[in-house]
């Protein structure tokens, strides 16, 4: 794995010592799973040249606050928004000592039923998952207030939304976070987006809009839903992470390849003899038809949202950084 690219140097926060030892405590986290591999994959030298210096960025931001820092991460599907979560919830907890804590809007997913009843009083499109009018957007601020003001006797349920079923799981299962955090990390494909002008929503972009939004009531329903309450729930983001994909063509490639995943994990099921009947699996056609549901608001944001994120990571078609933007400078601290 070849650096393409390093955090700018007039951004390199906190000390150089501390940076060192920080990349030294996530290099042994991550030992075993780098032995199990038996591969080099230049895992360490991508820490040292960008996920450590952007875990100290972070930790300088959330030093210069009270309470917890609240961080979005943005990106189309298959952008690699949880492998960036997991790679900073690692660094920030072994290597600058930070209680995290994080979510998907995924897992704001209105119910399976909720979606069905939206699609029979508002518009057909609807029942399928994901664009803005889906999420349980009043139960998204719930949790981010409860975090942000939680105690050491606090507990904050967090709800699961399981892909394969299409539905919410019991909250019997639901993440449970005791006490105080840090850092609070919200990830999702829309999280940070703003609306659209009325202008831009005439004129269908797919063959999905042309043929089952022929009149714009489905897209003028997901902008004045983008337009209000999320609003509310993106506005407690305090630094926004893009994670900016090249092309609505990759988007396609790395949602295929999140889909074959689940594949691979319904075959594991099966192979251990546990029912899989409830486990839907899409095959190329209607992958197509899924990320053309999410397609207009996908282009808006890889236009616009580049200059607008604290901080945006430009992957190119192999899915490595290449680019690194800051538009939010910090007057970095050292300890």
């Amino acid at each position: 794995m070849s650096v393409l690219t390093r955090w700018p140097q007039d951004q390199l926060c906190l000390s150089d010592q501390e940076r060192k030892d920080a990349v030294e405590a996530v290099e042994k986290a991550f030992a075993s799973t780098l032995e199990s591999l038996k591969v080099d994959i230049g895992l360490v030298d991508m820490f040292e040249a960008i996920y450590v210096p952007l875990g100290a960025w972070l930790a300088c931001k959330k030093r210069q606050k009270s309470g917890p820092l609240v961080i979005g991460i943005n990106g189309a599907q298959g952008a690699g928004k949880s492998t960036l979560f997991n790679l900073l919830e690692v660094i920030l907890t072994e290597g600058f000592n930070l209680k995290v804590v994080g979510f998907s809007i995924d897992d704001l997913y209105k119910t399976y039923d909720e979606r069905v009843e939206l699609s029979e009083t508002i518009h057909p499109l609807l029942r399928t998952r994901g664009v803005p009018g889906t999420h349980d957007v009043d139960l998204g601020i719930e949790i981010l207030n409860s975090l942000k003001h939680s105690d050491e006797h606090s507990v904050t349920k967090i709800p699961v939304f399981d892909k394969s079923t299409d539905d919410r799981c019991q909250s019997s299962v639901w993440q449970e976070w005791v006490g105080p955090a840090d850092v609070i990390v919200f990830e999702g494909w829309c999280v940070g987006a703003d609306p659209q002008t009325a202008e831009a929503l005439l004129e269908p972009i797919n063959e999905l809009e042309r043929d089952k939004d022929p009149t714009g009531l489905w897209r003028d329903y997901v902008n004045a839903q983008l337009s209000g309450a999320y609003q509310e729930l993106f506005s407690m983001i305090e630094v926004l992470i893009m994670l900016k994909v090249p092309s609505m063509d990759a988007v396609f490639e790395w949602r295929s390849l999140q889909e074959k995943k689940l594949a691979e994990r319904v075959k594991y099921i099966y192979d251990t003899q546990q029912p899989t009947e409830h486990l839907r699996i899409m095959d190329e056609e209607q992958i197509k038809s899924f990320i053309q549901h999410y397609e207009r608001l996908t282009r808006h944001m890889l236009d616009e949202m580049p200059n607008r994120a604290d901080i945006a990571l430009f992957l190119n078609k192999n899915h490595k950084i290449s680019e690194i933007r800051i538009n939010s400078p910090l007057t970095c601290c050292e300890s």
